[in-house]
């Protein structure tokens, strides 16, 4: 059977972070974009992290920063991966000794081969929609028929998902990891037990419908 990977994103307290990781969350994300509502500090961020349990993956999300500042926070938060959602070069990306995701925003097919040639060596590359003025977290889906048949890249699918539309979502598009934040919010930041559960049972769903 397909086990599609799961990373439940903006995090902003541990008591959410430890129960993404009992229902089955593969890894969980803090985001230290200042822009963002779901910003943490760097010592609220810490005790996200700590509180995981072995063999969660901790991914810190950036979006333009400079790299002493990001130097700083890897100091003080044991992340296990970058993610970077803004105008970061493959050598920036690839210059804090973590493995790194490269979020892209998908306005048309061409992007996406366009990041996979840029950013051979990312961990992966996350795909979410292109809307103006923000770096993520939208809540909004893109077109998925917008996705290649086949990338020689690992990837991520994100951008609206949440409990009804998880399903659809991975069977249509094949993908086999995912990234959710705002469609298991009860509030910016605040993770909803119930959504998280049914949202990891869409997972389930669709891992019984995929070709085996």
């Amino acid at each position: 059977m397909s086990v599609i990977r799961c990373k439940v994103c903006g995090m902003t307290r541990p008591e959410d972070a430890l129960l993404a990781a009992d229902l089955g969350a593969d890894a969980i994300g803090v985001i230290f974009y200042s822009g963002s509502k779901r910003y943490v500090s760097p010592a609220q961020a810490e005790r996200v992290v700590r509180a995981l349990p072995p063999f969660v993956t901790a991914v810190g999300l950036m979006v333009n920063m400079a790299a002493d500042e990001i130097g700083a926070i890897l100091q003080q938060v044991p992340l296990d991966v970058l993610q970077f959602h803004g105008d970061e070069s493959p050598a920036f990306c690839r210059q804090f000794g973590r493995p790194y995701i490269k979020a892209v925003r998908v306005g048309a097919r061409e992007h996406i081969q366009a990041a996979a040639d840029a950013y051979a060596d990312a961990r992966a590359l996350l795909f979410d929609a292109a809307v103006a003025g923000q770096y993520g977290g939208t809540g909004q889906t893109f077109d998925w028929q917008m996705l290649p048949e086949h990338l020689n890249s690992p990837w991520i699918l994100s951008g609206g998902l949440n409990p009804d539309n998880i399903t659809q979502a991975i069977v249509q598009t094949r993908a086999m990891a995912v990234d959710i934040a705002s469609g298991v919010e009860s509030s910016p930041g605040i993770k909803d037990a119930a959504k998280m559960a049914a949202l990891m049972e869409g997972i389930k769903r669709a891992e019984l419908q995929l070709p085996q």
